[in-house]
């Protein structure tokens, strides 16, 4: 079997969210984990580490590749990063959710497309995600 060398990966710079959201790696992970569920990857493991005096930083691996959050709490900001292989995992899936979620008050964002050849930087477009 052949498998395709294209690939999704978002970078998203968010600031202005709330300290005490962005200091909890533990709430955090359960967040990524939704997110990934949100977009249908698949969580293959997870890591967090909770640093002193402030900030998180949470990974999730996913077969088709990870989703990641580093957080400055002091700063309010937070790098999201997503990144899949194939065409059948959404990474701004996962990325609009965990957006919805940190509420922040700016967002920077990117989408590189990989696996094709020269790397093409696209502007994604960021969509609300209603929570349940």
């Amino acid at each position: 079997m052949e498998y395709s060398t294209f690939g999704r990966h978002v970078a998203v710079d968010t600031w202005g969210v709330d300290f005490e959201v962005l200091n909890n790696a533990d709430l955090l992970q359960e967040h990524l984990v939704e997110a990934a569920e949100s977009c249908g990857a698949t969580i293959l493991s997870m890591q967090s580490k909770q640093f002193e005096p402030q900030g998180a930083t949470v990974l999730v691996l996913l077969s088709e590749s990870h989703l990641s959050i580093h957080t400055y709490p002091e700063r309010g900001f937070a790098a999201i990063d997503c990144y899949t292989c194939g065409e059948t995992v959404d990474p701004q899936l996962a990325i609009d959710y965990l957006v919805s979620v940190l509420k922040p008050d700016k967002i920077f964002a990117k989408q590189l497309i990989r696996g094709l050849g020269e790397l093409e930087v696209v502007t994604p477009v960021m969509n609300q995600v209603e929570l349940v």
